[in-house]
Formats: C-alpha cells, sequence, structure tokens
C-alpha cells in the first residue's frame, strides 16, 4: 500500500480531490466524487400488502444526509423473467414507479445527493425456474438450469431495459446503472464461456456485444438528456473463457457512444474463487485496472471500485489519476456519514468498513436483511434510533470489548453518564487478538475508531486496568456486563499433551500450555 501512503502524506486534511464537484455528460452535477455503490439490501421488495419502500427510502436519506454525491440502488429487475428470485423487486409498470416516489422524495428531501436505479437482469444468476440466459448452461453456483432466449426475447429484453429506465426517471430517479458485470445476463452475453449461440447474439465479438449496446442506446433513447446513464463494465471477469483486455475496451467505447454518462467498475463474476471485496484484498488493490482503461481515449468519468474504505485510499486513488471517481458501498453502510466526516476533517471518527461480509453479504445470500457488524443500524433506519433519554442514568459497562465499547458510547450519546471498566490496560477485549489474525488486520480500524469516539463524549469515564467487583459497582444505577466470552475447554485425545495451544496462547505468544485451562482473553 505505498502508492497510498505517498499520496496520502502530501494531503491537506480536506480531501479536495474526493469533494471536488463533477459535471456530467447532459448537465447533471454531482456535489463529489463519491458514490455509493450498488448493493442488495432486502429492502428493495418493500414489506406489507402494499409493499412499502420507506425502509429503503430511510436508509438512503440517511446516505444523503451523510454527503455522498450519487447512490446506486440494489438490483431491480427489469421483467419477471430477471428477478434474482422469486417476488423479487422489478421495475415493470407504473405502480412500481409509483411506490419507488417514497424512496426518491425522502432522498430529494435531504437535498445535495442524487440516486439511480440499478437495472439488473439475473439471467442464469436467478434463484428461480424461469431464469433465462443467452444459453442453457446451469452456473456452477445456480439452482436451476436457465432457458435460451430466443432471437425475439433478446429483443424484447431490450425494450424492457428501456420501459424500466423510463419508469425509473418517473418515479423521480436521477439515473439508472446498466448492471453488466458480476456474472449477471449482460455479462453471460459477452464471453464465450455462456455465450454459445450462432445467431446475430453469439459467435463474434461484435455479435455477443451487442446486447449491451443496444440496451444503452435504447435506455438513452427512452430518457431525457441530463438522465444519468451509468454502465457497470466487468473489466475483470476472473474465471476461465471471460472477456479479454481488448474486448473490455471495445466495449468500453461503444457504450460511451451509445450514450452512457459513467462506467463503473465490475470486478469479477459471483462464481469466481478469487477474492474481489474480503480482507485479503489489499486497499484500493483493483484501481489499477480502471486507470488502465483510462489511457484508451475515453471521455466520461471511470470509477474504480473494491477495497476503497477511508478517504485517504479515495483520495490516493483520484488524485494518482487512477479513476475520475470512487465507489465505496460497504464503507457507507458502516458510516453514513463518511463524506461529512472526512470534509470536517475528522477521517478519525469514521466507524470504518472492516471487511468481514459477515452482517451484509452474507445475510443477502440468506436471503436476510443487510445490515452491518459494526453499524447495527444500517438497515433498521426507522426501528434502530438512539433518541435522547429523558431519565438520564448513572450505568457502569463492565468490559471494554466491542459490545462494551457499543453500549457506553451509545449510552453516553443518549445522555446517561457512563463508566467503562477494563481490567486490561487498552480497550478492544478480544479484538485486540482478531486483529492478529491474517485476514482481518482492518480490526484495528474499529478499535482506532472507538478510541476517539470515546475520546468526544465527555459523559464517558474509562478505567482500564481497574477490576470491577461487587463493592466497584455499588451505587450505579444499572450494570451491563459485557465481559465476553472465554475459550472452550475440549476434551478430545490429545488435548492434554505438551504441545497443545489455545488460540489465546498463541495469539499471545504464551506458548503451549499442555491441556492447561485455556487462559482468560484480555
Amino acid at each position: 500500500q505505498s502508492w497510498v501512503a505517498r499520496f496520502a502524506s502530501t494531503m491537506p486534511s480536506a480531501y479536495p480531490r474526493l469533494l471536488q464537484p463533477i459535471t456530467l455528460r447532459g448537465g447533471a452535477v454531482l456535489r463529489n466524487r463519491a458514490l455509493m455503490g450498488s448493493m442488495h439490501t432486502g429492502l428493495e421488495e418493500g414489506e406489507g400488502w402494499g409493499h412499502s419502500l420507506e425502509k429503503m427510502g430511510a436508509f438512503f436519506a440517511e446516505r444523503a444526509r451523510g454527503g455522498v454525491g450519487l447512490m446506486v440502488t440494489g438490483g431491480i429487475a427489469p421483467n419477471a423473467a430477471g428477478r434474482v428470485a422469486p417476488f423479487a423487486a422489478t421495475m415493470a409498470s407504473s405502480s412500481d414507479a409509483r411506490r419507488h416516489r417514497t424512496v426518491t422524495e425522502m432522498v430529494h428531501e435531504v437535498g445535495g445527493a442524487k440516486i439511480a436505479m440499478q437495472l439488473l437482469h439475473a439471467g442464469r444468476y436467478a434463484y428461480q425456474p424461469s431464469a433465462v440466459a443467452p444459453s442453457a448452461k446451469k452456473a456452477p453456483i445456480g439452482w436451476f438450469t436457465p432457458h435460451a432466449l430466443s432471437s425475439a426475447q433478446v429483443e424484447a429484453t431490450i425494450g424492457d431495459f428501456a420501459a424500466a429506465a423510463a419508469l425509473a426517471q418517473e418515479a423521480g430517479y436521477d439515473g439508472v446503472e446498466v448492471m453488466g458485470s458480476e456474472g449477471y445476463l449482460i455479462n453471460q452475453f459477452l464471453v464465450t464461456r455462456t455465450n454459445h449461440r450462432s445467431d446475430a447474439w453469439g459467435g463474434s465479438f461484435a455479435n455477443r456485444m451487442r446486447l449491451p449496446v443496444e440496451i444503452v442506446r435504447a435506455v438513452r433513447g427512452a430518457v431525457s438528456a441530463d438522465f444519468i446513464l451509468i454502465f457497470r463494465l466487468s473489466m475483470l471477469d476472473l474465471v476461465r473463457d471471460g472477456s479479454s483486455w481488448e474486448e473490455v475496451v471495445e466495449l468500453a467505447q461503444a457504450v460511451e457512444e451509445a450514450g452512457a454518462t459513467i462506467i463503473n467498475t465490475g470486478i469479477g463474476w459471483h462464481e469466481a474463487r478469487v477474492p474481489t471485496i474480503a480482507t485479503s484484498v489489499p486497499r484500493g488493490g483493483f484501481a489499477w485496472v480502471t486507470q488502465k482503461l483510462k489511457g484508451h481515449g475515453l471521455s466520461i468519468p471511470l470509477v474504480a471500485t473494491n477495497r476503497i474504505n477511508t478517504p485517504e485510499v479515495a483520495e490516493a486513488v483520484l488524485a494518482s489519476g487512477q479513476a475520475d471517481m470512487v465507489s465505496m458501498a460497504r464503507p457507507l453502510l458502516a458510516d453514513p456519514d463518511f463524506v461529512n466526516k472526512a470534509a470536517a476533517g475528522t477521517p478519525q471518527l469514521i466507524n470504518t468498513c472492516i471487511a468481514c461480509n459477515q452482517a451484509c453479504l452474507d445475510h443477502t445470500f440468506k436471503m436476510q436483511r443487510a445490515s452491518c457488524l459494526v453499524n447495527p443500524r444500517a438497515g433498521y433506519e426507522t426501528e434502530l434510533n438512539y433518541t435522547p433519554t429523558e431519565a438520564p442514568l448513572n450505568l457502569a459497562v463492565v468490559g471494554a470489548g466491542p459490545a462494551g465499547l457499543a453500549c457506553a458510547t451509545v449510552a453516553a450519546e443518549r445522555g446517561h453518564k457512563v463508566t467503562l471498566f477494563d481490567r486490561s490496560p487498552s480497550i478492544g477485549g478480544q479484538f485486540n487478538l482478531a486483529k492478529q489474525v491474517p485476514g482481518k488486520e482492518e480490526f484495528y480500524e474499529t478499535l482506532r475508531y472507538f478510541t476517539h469516539k470515546l475520546a468526544s463524549l465527555p459523559t464517558i469515564s474509562l478505567q482500564l486496568a481497574t477490576e470491577a467487583d461487587a463493592s466497584t459497582l455499588a451505587g450505579y444505577d444499572r450494570v451491563v456486563l459485557a465481559t465476553g466470552v472465554v475459550p472452550r475447554s475440549l476434551s478430545l485425545p490429545g488435548w492434554d499433551h505438551p504441545k497443545v495451544a489455545s488460540y489465546v496462547d498463541v495469539l499471545q505468544r504464551r506458548g503451549a500450555r499442555g491441556g492447561a485451562p485455556p487462559p482468560p482473553p484480555p
């Protein structure tokens, strides 16, 4: 990450490139270069008989208040066959458009940010028996063998994308993103891995790229000139028989000519075995791909994506000329005020995404509402609100691990007086062990965030290296025990062998203990 450090060392605190407005082709103006990338939250389908989208609106309105320039929704299908699952959201009728006005009105009432709807046709990734694709080839991660689209059905699909874009504009959206990456339908048409056709939509690359180009051209013709049209281009498929680099460049040039406003970077198919968003991917680790495309005569903005989780990394990507904008999805799940905090010169107070994927991606694949391990309010903005208390209490919180830190800081923000105890000389609890595990280095950021958060709250008294016993805790109105867990004692053959060590022994460099009870974690 030396290139990040090199640019960060010379940057002013205001992150001028990240915060610089940008005027797009057609006249739309974004207040900064930060794009909140698309991710499925489970809020897109709405709730109740009317499928109300109030929760989705609240989710995006909170990010709009946080300062981001442009937001992209989770994927919405342009027709029933393109749904990712049965009953998943579509934009296919005026009633769909009317429901989405709730979202756009809540966002625009905040002011400043723009919002685009992602139009996503799942193709063979659809978890439904009516899945369609360029050819009848089942995905290795799919449940159903798709039906091959006829030529007439391909033409109809193009019309459905255009109609969905027009409906999105009717609903008040500022633009759409055409999802052409991650292995979904458009991506499936582009490559010989999944396109075995011999008609006008298969064979040569000129034929295979007809679908995305015709979709972009049709969408542009269905909406106003200032309506933002993002094309999500797979720049690295990371699967066998994917697009060549020459094909990526040819497609990028073609979709610009067809009317795209922005090209967003897509990295990897969902079936790819190469990590793309986990902590094993270096910060900004795929920005070089976007930079490589910038050298091919494109005049519209290119967006870098994946593992851009701090304003320093974002600024470095922009300052080094690797991209014109940066996409951050999960970082704005973790902290909706990311951009405002960067603009205020308080990046140390950003609750950084740790790329754990546990409450976002894992929840999505389990058909649950997405949230965030470090921000449980994400996705629950209408339900979990930390309102000021009318009856302030004197609280003791025992344990300064993640649970105790979250409890103490939220209680203090609500107006309670809090004393936070821990017998360790530092905060963090078992996060201090976890952050040492390869692939979990981002856990350092959570502890950095809480260190500064504690310092910003004068009603919290932090008592480290202090054992909290009954006498210590006498006199408090309430006591919260957040002392965590202890390692399990195993009753397995060989547990008492002198070479055996618990994870606490290993991570604290204590050496083997030969079956001795595991020591308590810090």
